[in-house]
C-alpha cells in the first residue's frame, strides 16, 4: 500500500483549506467508495481529510416547507426520516434500492453524489481507462457494455454514474450546497455531474476541494394529483446496479374534463455519465392528455437521441417501456383500464 498522510477535519472550512494544500489530496467521509478503490489502487491520494467529525448530520426544515439535508446523514437515516418518507417517498425508495443496509448505515449523502463510476474497467488498473489514466483508451468500447451508457457518451468513455438517490433528487429539482476557497455556493443538482466529453476523468463540475455540505429539497408539491415514484431495473433484486432506473414526478389536473398533465419532472439512472434528465419527455407532457399513448409517444421521444454500443441496445427498449409504465402507474392507468378509442 502507498503510504499517506491523514488529518481530521474540525470544521468544513479546515477540511477545504486542509485539501488547498495539497493538489492530492482527498475527502474521507463514509468510505464505502474510495476505500474500495484504495484497495484496489485504482486511486492514491497523498493526504486523507477526514470528515467525519463534522457538524453536517441533520436533517433541517426550511422556512418555506423544504428539507436541508446535510452532507454526512447517512443514507439510512435519509430515508427513514419522516419527512421525506412522507414528502418525497420517491427519495427514499431510491435510498432503499440502492445498496444493503450496512452501506446505508455508512454511505453519506455528499458521498454518495460523489461516488464514482463502476464500469468494470474502470476497476481494473490492468486495463486502459480514460477515466482512470486520461488518454489510455476506453476498454468498454468493443468490451462488456451491459451496463454502460445509451446517451450522453463519447468516444472517450460510456460509463453510467451508478447512483439511485441523485437520480430522484434530479428529479426533485434539488440543490446542491458547496464550500469552496471563494465561499458557499448553490447549483442544482441536475448541474452537478458532467457528462463526459474528452474530459471523462472528471465526474462533476466541482472545484479539487470544493466540498458539498448539505442538499436542500423543495418544498412538497402541494398539489392533490401530484404523484411521484422511483423504479429500478436490474439483473438482481438484492442491491445490484440499475440496468435502466426511473425517477418521476406528475402533477395531473383535477378540474380538466379528462385527465390532463399539467406537468411532469422525470430522471432516468443507469443510461448516462450522469442522472439524465428528460427534458424533451417533460416539454411533451405539458398538457398532454394523461394517457399510455402519450407517456408513449414522451418516452419514445425522449430515447431518439440514444445511442448503444454492442452489447447494449436492449436499454433504448427497456427505458422506453420503464418510463412509459411508471408515468402510467402515477395517472391511475392500472392493467384493467385501457386508453379510449379515439386516442
Amino acid at each position: 500500500m502507498r503510504p499517506f498522510d491523514y488529518v481530521r477535519a474540525d470544521d468544513p472550512a479546515g477540511a477545504v483549506a486542509a485539501m488547498a494544500e495539497r493538489p492530492d489530496a482527498a475527502y474521507l467521509a463514509g468510505g464505502t467508495n474510495l476505500v474500495d478503490h484504495l484497495k484496489l489502487g485504482i486511486t492514491a491520494p497523498d493526504l486523507l481529510v477526514d470528515l467525519g467529525r463534522l457538524d453536517l448530520a441533520d436533517i433541517e426544515e426550511l422556512p418555506d416547507g423544504g428539507l436541508r439535508v446535510g452532507a454526512m446523514v447517512r443514507n439510512s437515516d435519509l430515508a427513514a426520516d419522516p419527512r421525506v418518507r412522507r414528502d418525497h417517498p420517491m427519495l427514499s425508495r431510491a435510498l432503499l434500492s440502492g445498496a444493503s443496509g450496512q452501506l446505508r448505515n455508512a454511505a453519506t449523502t455528499g458521498g454518495n453524489l460523489l461516488q464514482r463510476t463502476r464500469c468494470v474497467y474502470f476497476q481494473d488498473p490492468t486495463t486502459p481507462c480514460n477515466k482512470r489514466a486520461p488518454g489510455s483508451g476506453c476498454s468498454a468500447l468493443g468490451g462488456y457494455t451491459r451496463y454502460h451508457a445509451i446517451l450522453g457518451a463519447s468516444d472517450a468513455c460510456i460509463a453510467t454514474h451508478p447512483s439511485d438517490m441523485a437520480v430522484a433528487l434530479a428529479a426533485l429539482d434539488a440543490t446542491v450546497v458547496v464550500l469552496g476557497d471563494d465561499g458557499e455556493k448553490r447549483l442544482p443538482l441536475t448541474a452537478l455531474h458532467r457528462l463526459p466529453g474528452d474530459e471523462p476523468e472528471r465526474d462533476t463540475v466541482l472545484e479539487h476541494g470544493d466540498l458539498i455540505t448539505a442538499v436542500e429539497l423543495p418544498p412538497p408539491d402541494g398539489a392533490a394529483r401530484t404523484r411521484s415514484t422511483y423504479r429500478k431495473i436490474r439483473d438482481r433484486a438484492s442491491y445490484a446496479f440499475a440496468l435502466v432506473s426511473v425517477a418521476a414526478v406528475l402533477e395531473l389536473d383535477p378540474d380538466a374534463a379528462r385527465p390532463t398533465i399539467l406537468s411532469a419532472r422525470i430522471a432516468l439512472g443507469g443510461v448516462a455519465h450522469a442522472p439524465w434528465r428528460a427534458r424533451r419527455a417533460e416539454q411533451l407532457l405539458a398538457g398532454a392528455p394523461a394517457t399510455r399513448e402519450s407517456f408513449r409517444r414522451a418516452a419514445a421521444a425522449e430515447l431518439e437521441r440514444a445511442r448503444p454500443v454492442a452489447g447494449n441496445e436492449f436499454k433504448v427498449t427497456m427505458a422506453q417501456g420503464a418510463m412509459g409504465s411508471v408515468l402510467a402507474e402515477l395517472a391511475g392507468l392500472g392493467e384493467e383500464n385501457e386508453d379510449s378509442p379515439d386516442e
